[in-house]
């Protein structure tokens, strides 16, 4: 399976990246206690400080919107995935224990401040293209409506559009029944190629650790726009 970047994106928004972990052999189960734990700690502390600061003052967020106007999209109208589950998290309505993958999907999108999203690879056909959503893009969402992309950063198989920070398609979603998953990090500009696998290689570990399997890190950038992910087209 490759998955490439379209270079125009580098020209719309220099530096941008994406972390990505190909896990196999993983089991999708309810969160061990000690995840279910860290998710509603980390809201609770979130919570005090969104008390004290704008959602612009996290940098995350701040480059994440940033990155919304440069391709043409409006980012007060269509948030961000992180942003969102920060604004849940301000009104006290915090994410409740969904299963292994999701919840530490969540977990590393507050974290890290950057929209993740994780897909099923059994439920992909064929190549993964990322681009700028066109008028015609969308799909149903997690969210439980139809959502357009246009102008937004998306990841497009050979079917249709099934991923983006925005919100994610129900088509590739993860289940207990999955065994192979890639996981998408929508990296900050700002971070350098090392930084990014840095990052990426550190939430593939605590995933691994958690859901068992093995875990191949890869990081999308200008200087490598494309990779073969399991040796396989």
């Amino acid at each position: 399976m490759k998955i490439e970047m379209d270079t125009k994106l580098f020209e719309a928004v220099p530096g941008l990246k994406l972390g990505i972990n190909h896990y196999t052999k993983i089991t999708v189960s309810e969160s061990p206690q000690m995840l279910k734990g860290r998710l509603q700690l980390f809201q609770e502390q979130l919570f005090f400080e969104l008390e004290e600061k704008n959602f612009s003052d996290f940098p995350g967020i701040h480059e994440w919107r940033t990155v919304w106007k440069a391709l043409g999209a409006d980012p007060n109208r269509y948030r961000h995935s992180t942003e969102a589950l920060m604004r849940r998290i301000k009104k006290q309505n915090y994410i409740q224990p969904f299963h292994t993958a999701v919840d530490l999907n969540n977990f590393f999108s507050l974290q890290h401040e950057i929209p993740a999203g994780i897909y099923d690879v059994e439920k992909i056909v064929g190549n993964i293209h990322v681009s700028s959503g066109k008028e015609a893009d969308g799909y149903d969402g997690l969210n439980g409506r139809f959502n357009s992309l246009q102008n937004i950063v998306l990841l497009k198989d050979n079917y249709s559009p099934f991923g983006s920070p925005f919100v994610d398609s129900i088509r590739t979603s993860v289940t207990e029944e999955t065994t192979d998953a890639l996981h998408v990090f929508f990296i900050r500009p700002s971070m350098d190629a090392r930084e990014a696998f840095e990052l990426t290689t550190a939430c593939g570990s605590m995933f691994t650790s958690i859901s068992g399997g093995d875990v191949h890190s890869y990081v999308l950038h200008e200087g490598q726009a494309s990779v073969i992910v399991n040796g396989k087209e």
